[in-house]
């Protein structure tokens, strides 16, 4: 494993520039006309507690509508990323057709665990560079407050006998994560001021409204959990940014599983969260012949595997390549959107597995996460993917940047990589 990661990293050096095949507009494009998100909320106790992801979807669907003004019977597919409900398919079909949406159009669900925003960007990305369809929505969502992931019994015995991987595929995230720290020597201080970091960046972009242009208001129904009383509230901003977090309060917080190890606390590895993304896609072509704004060309994306032990590391594979099979660097791009990967109830995010990636790939800190990343905002398991995009492009606009990388670690031991082009600001 390490000779591979060391042959991919290898990619990361300058080489022949690929930036300007990227770069280049073509009719045949997919590109991105919208992207928006719901708030992030805090599992089990947030906005998004007593909301189902079916009514997210709807919700964020009816605004998807609004916002792009967009004749609703020329989408034909969408799809959805989710990982905790079996039921998702069923949910987001009736959402669909319950937001407006016409019966002739398809609507699928996809679980490639914390990357399924991303699979599901992709999945109608590929569609349409096809010509199966011209005009799709990927979307992502995720009720960790209703949902879950966790496997009701081990795999086949014959499974786990033929292979310590497949065993190891059984770990809880937050033992991945001790794994990751432990093998890499990456300390509890250092997830720390990790941690810290991402918290202040969170703060500084929630503070100065940088968010605002990608979260619509969603309203919902929340019920007091002593009175069973409900009542609408609008939720308008994320939850998880903790202001004023420092590195002293952090180290006084408990490890989380100690009998795992003592580095992953609940201040180094984000929160149980609710939340839901959705990215409208076509062709350049059209978008232009319907006279849609556009955003960023999708380039495409990729996957690739690491041991289960480490899953956490994913990136650090898929990132190299994805850039070797676009001809491109490191320095080449000038955002890295890398989630803070897998939570203390399933999946979540640790620092050690950014800490990791930021390392190992020798990325400048400044380009990677400057919103902050899951540990701050959360990690609404399959909504992060689409979530990523949608806060990449608007920092994007912010800070007149172009070519950009997100990026998910994976349980079960894999990474993917997704890379766009934003237009010229």
């Amino acid at each position: 494993m390490a000779q591979r990661l060391s042959s991919l990293i290898s990619h990361l050096t300058p080489g022949k520039s690929g930036v300007s095949t990227i770069t280049q507009k073509n009719a045949d494009d997919v590109v991105i006309t919208l992207a928006i998100r719901t708030p992030l909320t805090k599992g089990k106790k947030g906005g998004f507690k007593d909301t189902d992801i079916d009514y997210m979807v709807f919700a964020l669907l009816k605004e998807v509508k609004a916002r792009s003004n967009l004749d609703p019977n020329l989408v034909e597919d969408i799809c959805l990323g989710n990982v905790g409900d079996g039921k998702a398919a069923y949910k987001v079909r009736a959402a669909m057709l319950g937001a407006g949406y016409p019966i002739t159009a398809g609507a699928s669900s996809v679980n490639r665990f914390c990357s399924s925003g991303l699979k599901a960007v992709q999945d109608i990305a590929n569609q349409i560079a096809l010509g199966s369809i011209d005009i799709g929505i990927a979307m992502g969502a995720e009720s960790m407050s209703m949902g879950g992931d966790r496997l009701a019994k081990p795999f086949d015995e014959a499974i786990l006998a033929a292979s310590q991987d497949a065993q190891d595929c059984m770990q809880p995230m937050i033992q991945t994560s001790e794994n990751v720290g432990n093998d890499f020597n990456i300390s509890r201080r250092t997830q720390d001021e990790y941690s810290v970091e991402s918290f202040r960046r969170a703060e500084v972009a929630q503070k100065a409204g940088w968010f605002d242009d990608e979260i619509v208001p969603i309203t919902t129904k929340v019920k007091d959990p002593k009175t069973g009383e409900e009542k609408f509230v609008t939720l308008t901003k994320d939850e998880g940014p903790r202001y004023g977090t420092t590195l002293e309060g952090l180290s006084k917080i408990r490890p989380a599983m100690p009998e795992f190890g003592d580095k992953t606390s609940g201040g180094n590895a984000s929160q149980v969260t609710d939340g839901a993304a959705a990215i409208l896609l076509m062709k350049r072509s059209k978008a232009q012949e319907l006279g849609q704004p556009i955003l960023a060309k999708f380039c495409g994306a990729t996957v690739a595997g690491v041991p289960p032990r480490i899953m956490g590391i994913g990136p650090s594979a898929a990132i190299p390549k994805l850039l070797q099979k676009f001809n491109l660097n490191k320095d080449e791009i000038d955002i890295f959107e890398i989630n803070e990967t897998t939570n203390l109830a399933s999946h979540a995010a640790f620092a050690s597995m950014a800490v990791y990636c930021k390392d190992v790939l020798g990325l400048d800190h400044a380009k990677m996460n400057p919103r902050g990343g899951a540990i701050a905002l959360g990690h609404p398991l399959g909504a992060t993917g689409a979530r990523q995009i949608c806060t990449i492009l608007s920092e994007a606009k912010r800070a007149k940047k172009r070519v950009l990388v997100t990026s998910m670690c994976i349980g079960t031991g894999q990474g993917m990589a997704g890379l766009f082009v934003a237009e010229n600001w």
